[in-house]
C-alpha cells in the first residue's frame, strides 16, 4: 500500500515534451530537486509546495 503522502503526477519534460509520471513524497514538505527525464535523460528541476495535506503547486523546468 502506498503512503498517502506520496502522490503520482503526470508531468511534461521541458526538453523533449514527453509526458511521464513522477512520484512526489510530500512527507518532507516543500521540495526542489533535480530528476533526469525518463525519455531524453536531460536534467529537470522539479519543485513543489504542499499545505501538509495536499499538493498546492508543481513546476518542472529545465535545470540550470
Amino acid at each position: 500500500m502506498m503512503d498517502s503522502r506520496v502522490v503520482d503526477r503526470k508531468v511534461r519534460c521541458p526538453y523533449c515534451a514527453q509526458q511521464m509520471h513522477i512520484l512526489l513524497d510530500m512527507s518532507a514538505g516543500d521540495q526542489a530537486y533535480i530528476e533526469d527525464c525518463q525519455v531524453c535523460c536531460q536534467p529537470m528541476q522539479v519543485s513543489f509546495q504542499t499545505d501538509e495535506e495536499e499538493l498546492t503547486d508543481l513546476q518542472v523546468d529545465c535545470a540550470a
